[in-house]
């Protein structure tokens, strides 16, 4: 049967990771995009997945688009798309996240709007590594 009818999300996303690692492995890739690579997955597996990444990143630029903070923290630099109403106008903007706000926007991908000290605190041990 095809792969797509067979396998659940989280298990295309694992295996078009081991799919692009393979490829990036056997040729000279300067850079490599994952959109939302992370779909179905949770927990365990999406630490898991963002070690893969982080071993890639190693020997080439790796760009990740997710939600997930367990792929958000393994990464050396962090960005926070986001969009606005102006008036009669949405944009789109990106913003360069340091330190502090890297660890607060972890948290809110964790908890929410408003995210307490349990998940900032958490946040700064996915940044810990």
């Amino acid at each position: 049967m095809p792969m797509n009818k067979v396998a659940s999300g989280g298990e295309l996303s694992r295996l078009m990771l081991s799919i692009k690692s393979i490829i990036s492995s056997k040729t000279a890739l300067p850079t490599i995009i994952f959109d939302e690579i992370d779909t179905g997955i949770s927990g365990e597996v999406a630490l898991k997945v963002g070690k893969v990444m982080e071993q890639l990143a190693g020997s080439m630029q790796v760009i990740a688009i997710t939600h997930l903070p367990q792929i958000a923290s393994k990464g050396t630099a962090h960005y926070r798309v986001y969009k606005e109403d102006l008036s009669e106008k949405t944009t789109t903007n990106i913003a360069q996240l340091e330190s502090e706000d890297r660890i607060v926007e972890i948290a809110k991908m964790l908890s929410g709007a408003n995210p307490g000290e349990y998940a900032l605190q958490n946040a700064r041990e996915l940044l810990a590594g």
